[in-house]
C-alpha cells in the first residue's frame, strides 16, 4: 500500500476520534452551564430566605426541648429575642478580618464571644460584637439582660485554619461547643446568639445588624461555559470543513 493510500485510510479514523474528543468536551461544558444555572436559581432562593429571616419581627429563643431539632437550612439567621444573665469574665475571642455580614466593620480584631444562663438554667453562647485589634474588651458584671440577635450555627475548620490557643482565649472559628469545652463553660446550646445590639449600648464590643452578601455570579459563569461549548463546535466544524476541502 502506498504512503497515499495509508493516509487517505487512516484519515476516517482520525476525523472520527476527534469528533469524539470534541463531543465530550462540548457534553462536559454544556453540562457545566447547566449547573451553573443549577446553581444561579439556588443561590436566589437562598438570597431571598435569609434575607426575609434578617428582615424578619424576632421570636422567642426555642426552649431547649427543641434545641436538636434545629438546623442551619431552616433556623440559621432566624431572629430571636431572651432574657438571659451574661457572664463575660471567661469570655473568648475568636480573629477575624471583618465580616461578609456586616458592612460597619473592617479590618483586623476579633469577635467576642461569652456564655449567658437562661432563666430555666440552660446555657446559650454569644457572640458580643467585633472588637478592633488592639482595643479592650471590657467585661461585665454579671446581670440580666434583654438580648436581641441572629440564630447562627458552628464553622467548622478548614485545611489551613491555626488551632486555637486556649491559654490566650483566641479561636479562629465560631465553635460554641469546643469553646464551651475548653473554658469550662458546662454544657451549651448547640448554636450561639449573633448579638445585633451592643450590651451595653455605646460601648464595645460592637454589634450590628446582619445583612446579605452573597454574590450571585452564576449567570456569568453560565454563559462562559456555553460560550466554550459553542467555541469547541465551531473550531471542530472549521477543521472538519477544512478536511474535506483537502480530500
Amino acid at each position: 500500500m502506498t504512503r497515499t493510500k495509508k493516509l487517505a485510510a487512516s484519515r476516517p479514523r482520525s476525523i472520527w476520534g476527534l469528533a469524539l474528543i470534541a463531543l465530550v468536551m462540548v457534553s462536559v461544558l454544556i453540562g457545566l452551564g447547566v449547573w451553573q444555572l443549577h446553581r444561579k436559581d439556588e443561590k436566589r432562593a437562598l438570597i431571598a430566605a435569609l434575607t426575609d429571616r434578617l428582615a424578619a419581627a424576632p421570636v422567642p429563643l426555642p426552649p431547649k426541648s427543641k434545641w436538636k431539632n434545629l438546623n442551619p437550612a431552616h433556623d440559621e439567621f432566624t431572629r430571636v429575642k431572651f432574657q438571659a444573665t451574661l457572664y463575660t469574665r471567661s469570655q473568648t475571642k475568636v480573629y477575624s478580618t471583618g465580616s461578609a455580614l456586616r458592612t460597619d466593620i473592617s479590618g483586623l480584631g476579633t469577635f467576642v464571644f461569652a456564655p449567658a444562663r437562661l432563666s430555666d438554667g440552660s446555657d446559650v453562647v454569644v457572640s458580643r460584637g467585633f472588637v478592633p485589634d488592639g482595643a479592650d474588651i471590657p467585661k461585665l458584671m454579671p446581670q440580666v439582660f434583654e438580648l436581641t440577635g441572629y440564630l447562627r450555627f458552628p464553622e467548622k475548620a478548614g485545611w489551613f485554619t491555626p488551632h486555637e490557643d486556649s491559654s490566650k482565649r483566641l479561636w479562629f472559628v465560631r465553635d460554641p461547643v469546643a469553646m464551651a469545652r475548653a473554658s469550662d463553660w458546662g454544657e451549651v446550646a448547640p448554636f450561639y446568639i449573633d448579638l445585633e445590639k451592643q450590651i451595653p449600648a455605646a460601648a464595645l464590643p460592637k454589634a450590628g445588624p446582619l445583612e446579605v452578601h452573597l454574590k450571585d455570579d452564576h449567570l456569568q459563569y453560565a454563559i462562559t461555559w456555553f460560550g466554550l461549548a459553542l467555541a469547541v463546535a465551531a473550531s471542530f466544524g472549521v477543521w472538519l470543513f477544512g478536511q474535506r476541502r483537502t480530500r
